[in-house]
C-alpha cells in the first residue's frame, strides 16, 4: 500500500506542473470525447475499498454541491459499508449470534479541482464530519428462510473523521467525470479523544461525477 501511495503522489505532482500554466488562461472545457463550457455544481457517486477493524470494508459513497468558479466544490456527502465485517467473540455484544461491524460516515465535502479544464487533472479532497460503527446481527442467506430473523443493533461508537485523498480526474463528457483515488481516513474517538487505529485507515476510490461543470 505504501508503494502505491508514493506512486499516486508522484503522478499528482507531474500533473499539477504540466498543467499549472493551462489553467491561468480562460479556455473552454476539454475533454477526452467533446470539449464544451460549464460551472455550476455536480454529484458524485464512489465506491471505497478500505478496512474496518482489520477486515476488507466496501463502502459506497454520495456526494455533491455547489461548484465555485470551476475550483471548489463546497459540498454535504456520506456513505455506509455493505459487506459482512465479522466481530471477534471476545468483543461482540452477542456471541451467540453472526454479529456484523457496520460503519458509516456523513459531513462535509470540498474539493479543490486544479486546472478543470484539462481533459486530465489533480484534484484535492477533504471530507470532515462524523463517523460511527455498530454492531448488528447478520445471518448467512440461507438462515433467513429457516428462521425468523431480526435485526439487532448494539455498541454504537461515534466517531470525528477527517479524510483528505487524492484524485487524478479524467473530464469524459462535459457532463461526466471520472476519478479515481487514494485516501487517509483518521478517525478520531469520541469519549477518548485520540486517534482509533481499528476504524482509521486507507482506501483506494473510484467516483463518476455528473453534473454542470
Amino acid at each position: 500500500m505504501k508503494k502505491h501511495i508514493t506512486l499516486f503522489f508522484a503522478t499528482i505532482l507531474l500533473l499539477s506542473t504540466g498543467v499549472k500554466g493551462q489553467d491561468q488562461a480562460p479556455s473552454e472545457i476539454k475533454t477526452i470525447f467533446k470539449s464544451s463550457k460549464g460551472s455550476g455544481g455536480y454529484a458524485a457517486l464512489t465506491n471505497k475499498f478500505t478496512t474496518i477493524h482489520g477486515s476488507f470494508a466496501n463502502m459506497p459513497e454520495v456526494y455533491g454541491g455547489w461548484f465555485v468558479g470551476k475550483k471548489l466544490l463546497v459540498g454535504i456527502g456520506g456513505g455506509a459499508t455493505t459487506n459482512y465485517i465479522p466481530v471477534p467473540l471476545a468483543e461482540s455484544s452477542n456471541p451467540t449470534q453472526r454479529m456484523s461491524y457496520l460503519y458509516g460516515q456523513a459531513g462535509l465535502v470540498n474539493e479543490w479541482v486544479i486546472a478543470s479544464n484539462s481533459p486530465i487533472h489533480p484534484v484535492l479532497h477533504v471530507f470532515n464530519g462524523a463517523g460511527f460503527t455498530l454492531q448488528y446481527n447478520r445471518p448467512h442467506w440461507d438462515e433467513l428462510d429457516n428462521t425468523p430473523y431480526q435485526e439487532e443493533v448494539d455498541d454504537i461508537q461515534w466517531y470525528y473523521v477527517c479524510e483528505p485523498a487524492l484524485q487524478i480526474e479524467l473530464n469524459l463528457f462535459k457532463w461526466m467525470r471520472l476519478s479515481p483515488g487514494i485516501s487517509y481516513r483518521f478517525a478520531y474517538d469520541n469519549n477518548k479523544r485520540t486517534l482509533n487505529k481499528q476504524v482509521s485507515g486507507p482506501s483506494l476510490s473510484l467516483a463518476m461525477k455528473f453534473g454542470k461543470f
